[in-house]
């Protein structure tokens, strides 16, 4: 017999697929490609938007940020490399209307600006409300102020109207709608005010004392180029590490801000992790639809054997017609993960920009690499064996059945879709646990099966238990191997479910937990030792819960550990010089807050030489317990040891500090104060009548704040569960399956039983049996791991505390059992019906 491996790979693929022997392999290719390719058109628009947007949001080619003016050095270094140069700065502060439009009082985002603003991004403006914005090159003129659309809701104003900053008046003339470098930081929830730069000196609100942010941004004009930008970075970096300069910082394209909030970087993970499981649950269903199709392709392959057709031939027939299987699930995975990545740009609107650039090619190589991967590593090796087929198999049918894979083989193909998945999770630590989890508890399930079996064979005794049961443990342990995959395959698909269910109930509770809705909505700063009872009083009358937060605040700067001098140099974290380089809130209390548990350490109520630090920091800066702190306190050098260490939840909106001094007082320090607390219900004038009484505090109202953390935990949770769909339809091909593998096995077993004279109910009592004792012992196992990879995901990736659950044991076990039941009823229920002498003809043929 003579024909190209061509023309039999493709003559094979037409029939098998009008068998229906490929749709459950492209079925699960599909879902595989589909997931992963979804995220990666998401991740790849995420990113080509923020390098479009990054000359915006840094709002110039460089920037110099200080909590001082601008050293006139750099200012001279930018000159003298010919760069543009435009100066502006910012603060918090409040803003109110005239007395006689209601003198409604707003914390407000104010930043000043000279001409030349912004050198980079373009600054929209509208001249009424509701109108449409238009670019502009202009800057509010002298005692004029543009402001956000919402500030003039807040406020309940209009434009035309004066609104009062400290001791001026000025007239708001338009409205902002797009400001190229706001900026993510916690001060820009605020709504925005934008004024001239020459009008600062009239509000009056400048003190020594301001805590007021400097930006420095140059670029380059049209006779310089990146390279001048460079070297100012290089020299302007080098001039503040030679004159120490604290509190400055120079920041640039290949090393800006982190502008991604936690919440985007979160969701992100989210759905890379659910994609990660759809991924692995995709290459189960592979393996064992692979061998079942091996399984029935061994008497074909047999009499082509006797024809004559080589070994070579039939093996590349086979590879051929599993890679246009792999390449036809990649492409049409592709595509559907091209669609579904819009729907997730639809439920995180706000979180992310409508107008992503458009995505790469490279998720679409990437979906077709994962096809082809799936299909090598896992639909291959046993479709590889029917070339070794003997021709003997058509007078011998014991002859010939696939032989285990060996473990180079079965090594090689889980080492390259491992590698596979570990670029896909674009986190190491996501992926080692996701694809680590899953490679050891395959080996579990696999051990916990096989001692199952031998287990069930000596506790079933046949003069005690019921036939069905008898039977049903025959079946088991005659075939233990069976029961091992079918356990191991079932037990994965539930895990992946429950980890998913784990995901959406205590992961993202606990997230939501962090911010209650009887949160906090009040930050109040600013508060002098001379107010402290008085505003404490008022907070009583106006029906403020007594235990609301209440803390001291001492600005201080690190200026050494270990008698050695701290300086920005010192690190290579951007963060850590950040952190060395600005002046920290610090605090104390007799008591540690019941909100910062203890994690190190132990505090030392009352000690002057203690300080107990957050140990996030701690991690950053490189600090340990036992360490000596010298803080730059007003002039004053205050030195402490670190005697504790404390988790803080930084989302909690509770008044927390990175560090915190375990005394009841410190009189020789300076201090003001912060309370944090929920607004009465129903009082819309308590802030007015607050700030009226209390004119020099600042109030930080965190209503919408908190609305918009809400918003964006229900966007989160909604395109979670959208992906989810798709891992569940691969959770639940796993378990079709893993049931279905044994379908030509079970159906002879059947007819010989009922041709022996075993009745129908007897049979589905045994089916029912055997069935059910799968899907519990998977489904104890999968909740067993699923807690175990939960915690670890929870511990290291998203930063939550993880409780465990009770429930987790009985809803796993009973939800293994049933989907075993549905799923063997699906993929069995012809079998009995099957007539036994057609069965027994087949199994004979």
């Amino acid at each position: 017999m003579t024909i190209s491996f061509l023309r039999l790979g493709v003559t094979n693929l037409r029939r098998d697929w009008r068998a229906g022997q490929l749709r459950l392999l492209l079925l699960a290719v599909t879902l595989a490609v589909a997931t992963l390719t979804a995220v990666s058109f998401f991740a790849d628009r995420l990113n080509r938007g923020m390098q479009r947007d990054a000359l915006q949001l840094l709002g110039g080619d460089a920037v110099v940020v200080s909590d001082q003016p601008t050293p006139a050095a750099l200012q001279a270094l930018a000159a003298q490399h010919g760069l543009q140069a435009s100066a502006s700065l910012g603060f918090p502060t409040m803003a109110r209307t005239p007395d006689a439009e209601g003198g409604t009082t707003r914390l407000v985002a104010l930043k000043a600006v000279e001409a030349g603003y912004p050198l980079r991004g373009r600054l929209t403006v509208s001249a009424r409300e509701g109108a449409a914005p238009i670019v502009t090159s202009d800057i509010p003129a002298p005692g004029e102020v543009w402001v956000d659309p919402g500030l003039l809701d807040a406020l309940g104003t209009h434009v035309g109207s004066e609104l009062l900053l400290g001791e001026a008046r000025l007239r708001i003339t338009r409205v902002i709608g797009v400001e190229p470098d706001r900026g993510g930081g916690f001060v820009n929830f605020a709504p925005r005010v934008l004024m001239n730069q020459s009008d600062l000196a009239v509000t009056d609100l400048v003190q020594p004392a301001s805590r007021v942010n400097y930006r420095y941004a140059v670029a380059a004009k049209d006779g310089a180029g990146e390279a001048e930008v460079r070297r100012f970075v290089a020299q302007a970096k080098a001039w503040i590490e030679a004159e120490h300069v604290r509190g400055t910082r120079v920041e640039a394209l290949d090393g800006g801000r982190p502008e991604l909030s936690n919440t985007l970087e979160r969701a992100e993970k989210f759905l890379q992790l659910v994609a990660l499981l759809a991924a692995l649950l995709s290459a189960v269903a592979v393996g064992l639809a692979a061998r079942a199709f091996a399984n029935a392709h061994l008497d074909s392959c047999a009499m082509l054997r006797v024809l004559g057709l080589s070994q070579a031939t039939i093996a590349r027939a086979h590879a051929l017609e599993f890679l246009l299987v792999g390449l036809g699930g990649g492409l049409l995975g592709a595509a559907l993960g091209w669609v579904a990545h819009h729907v997730f740009v639809l439920l995180l609107a706000g979180l992310v920009d409508a107008a992503l650039p458009a995505p790469g090619l490279w998720p679409v190589g990437f979906g077709l690499g994962v096809g082809l991967t799936l299909m090598a590593a896992f639909g291959l090796p046993p479709v590889l064996q029917l070339a070794r087929v003997p021709a003997l198999r058509v007078i011998r049918r014991d002859v010939g059945e696939p032989r285990a894979l060996s473990l180079g083989v079965l090594g090689l193909g889980l080492a390259g879709f491992a590698a596979l998945l570990l670029a896909a999770s674009r986190d190491w630590t996501l992926g080692l646990i996701t694809v680590g989890g899953f490679a050891l508890a395959v080996g579990l399930f696999a051990c916990a099966a096989w001692g199952a079996v031998v287990v069930l064979r000596r506790v079933v005794r046949e003069d005690r238990a019921p036939r069905w049961l008898i039977l049903a443990t025959r079946q088991l342990s005659a075939r233990p191997v069976y029961a091992v995959l079918q356990v191991s395959s079932l037990a994965i698909g539930l895990l992946a479910l429950l980890l998913l269910a784990l995901l959406r109930t205590d992961l993202i509770d606990s997230w939501r937990k962090a911010t209650p809705e009887n949160a906090p909505n009040r930050f109040v700063i600013n508060i002098q030792p001379d107010q402290a009872q008085n505003f404490q009083a008022a907070l009583v009358r106006a029906g403020v819960a007594v235990d609301h937060d209440w803390y001291p605040m001492i600005r201080g700067r690190l200026v050494a550990v270990n008698d050695r001098s701290v300086q920005a140099s010192d690190y290579q974290d951007e963060r850590a010089q950040r952190l060395v380089e600005r002046e920290f809130n610090l605090s104390y209390s007799a008591q540690v807050p019941a909100h910062n548990p203890i994690v190190g350490g132990r505090w030392t109520s009352e000690d002057p030489q203690a300080i107990s630090m957050e140990d996030g920091i701690a991690d950053t800066l490189g600090l340990k317990l036992g360490d000596r702190l010298r803080f730059d306190i007003a002039g004053l050098q205050h030195e402490t040891t670190i005697t504790s260490l404390r988790k803080v939840d930084w989302g909690s909106m509770r008044a927390n500090f990175f560090a915190l001094y375990p005394m009841s007082s410190m009189p020789d320090l300076p201090v003001t104060y912060l309370a944090a607390f929920r607004a009465p219900e129903g009082n819309s004038r308590f802030d007015n009548q607050l700030v009226r009484e209390f004119p020099n505090v600042t109030v930080v109202d965190l209503s919408m704040t908190l609305a918009q953390i809400q918003q964006v935990l229900a966007q989160v949770s909604r395109a979670v569960e959208f992906l989810f769909g798709f891992t569940l339809a691969a959770g639940l091909i796993v378990l079709y399956a893993a049931v279905a593998s044994t379908r030509e096995e079970r159906a002879r077993e059947y007819a010989v039983m009922r041709a022996v004279g075993a009745g129908g109910a007897l049979l589905r009592q045994m089916q029912r049996a055997e069935l059910l004792g799968l899907g519990l012992l998977a489904g104890v196992l999968a909740a067993i791991v699923s807690g175990a990879v939960g915690w670890a995901l929870a511990r290291f990736v998203f930063n939550f505390e993880w409780g465990g659950s009770l429930w987790l044991l009985p809803v796993g076990g009973l939800s293994g059992a049933a989907l075993a039941l549905g799923a063997g009823w699906w993929g069995l229920r012809a079998v009995l019906r099957a007539p036994v002498v057609d069965t027994l003809r087949k199994a004979a043929a």
